[in-house]
């Protein structure tokens, strides 16, 4: 394979401007086109030039599927590590092979200081069962990596220990807490608190962030049902939610209001469902595409399978359009690229 060699022009945590953000993606783009095979067999595939894309909206976006069935890692590393999808064991699942921890620890850290605050600053509780009890989940690391830059002794996780994670929540409810959690557990807990008619202290310095997590273990509702429930039960209006994958080394978070909003180094634009060569006006649902400079080594341009739209967000405070998540495509056809899917 032909290779050239690329030094990163921007530093992709301190990109100032649009400007930046578009020199850095197509740096990336022309990078990862020669070092990650797949990516360059799905571009060739789409008989793209990487030298005449200019535009964010030109650079391919790899469908997410492509995790399941190839290793997407930079020609000149080795990785020993991975983060892997949710599922079955009789399911293909998606790995993401892990070559530089640093790129996801700094985008980590950066990102949860951007919106939220420093991690040093806060106990951090986990309410992760389905991720606790599986190997190489990426939320976990980002989880585990948080606890370790908090170092404060109440820090811990709960798999179904309900009464313990209610006792730590009103003993530290004079204290800034991040509670970590997949929804259908922080359901679960709710509902515990319920039968055993326990009440949580009312507190300002409680932070819910919610993971995301429902399809198959509770009743479908939602995103602003769940919210309420979580507003009026844990007695704060900090209910925060986190988007990512297992595939991505980047997140993006929400306020409140299913309303997200990305760091720096990360992008969201919204696909045509029927021309996922084309895009969405503000205001209109298509399919998420993301481009996440820190997976450098992997792909930073990838098509998902998420449903949303970019909404006009006047209390934003990034360089990014805020967006919006709106569920999952069904059954979708993964278009352009059979060939390489198999």
């Amino acid at each position: 394979m032909y290779r050239i060699d690329f030094i990163m022009k921007t530093d992709i945590f301190n990109i100032q401007s649009e400007t930046d953000f578009l020199e850095a993606a197509l740096e990336t783009f022309r990078f990862q086109y020669w070092h990650v095979e797949v990516y360059k067999k799905f571009v060739d595939y789409l008989n793209i030039n990487p030298e005449t894309v200019t535009t964010l909206e030109a650079i391919p976006f790899l469908p997410i599927e492509m995790f399941k069935n190839h290793q997407v890692l930079d020609i000149e590393k080795h990785a020993e590590k991975y983060f892997q999808s949710s599922g079955t064991t009789q399911m293909n699942l998606s790995k993401h092979w892990i070559a530089d921890f640093g790129l996801y620890e700094e985008s980590i850290y950066k990102s949860f200081d951007q919106f939220i605050g420093k991690p040093e600053d806060f106990i951090f509780l986990g309410l992760l069962p389905s991720y606790l009890e599986r190997d190489n989940s990426s939320l976990i690391y980002m989880v585990n990596y948080l606890i370790e830059k908090s170092g404060k002794p109440e820090n811990g996780y709960f798999l179904y220990n309900h009464e313990d994670l209610f006792e730590i929540l009103n003993k530290t409810s004079d204290k800034k807490v991040i509670l970590f959690g997949v929804s259908f557990a922080l359901l679960d807990f709710l509902d515990t608190l319920e039968s055993k008619k326990l009440q949580l202290n009312s507190t300002e310095n409680l932070i819910v962030i919610e993971t995301g997590g429902m399809k198959g273990r509770k009743e479908e509702m939602t995103k602003d049902e769940l919210l309420s429930i979580f507003q009026k039960a844990f007695k704060t209006d900090k209910i925060y939610s986190e988007y990512s994958m297992t595939e991505l080394l980047s997140q993006a978070y929400s306020m409140g209001e299913n309303i997200y909003d990305c760091p720096k180094w990360m992008r969201i634009l919204v696909r045509n469902t029927e021309d996922p060569l084309s895009y969405m006006e503000s205001g209109r649902m298509g399919a998420i595409n993301i481009i996440d400079l820190a997976n450098r080594h992997s792909c930073s341009f990838i098509a998902t399978q998420d449903l949303g739209k970019i909404i006009e967000n006047p209390n934003s405070k990034t360089l990014s359009k805020s967006f919006q998540v709106l569920g999952r495509i069904d059954h979708s056809d993964i278009r352009g690229c059979s060939l390489l899917v198999s």
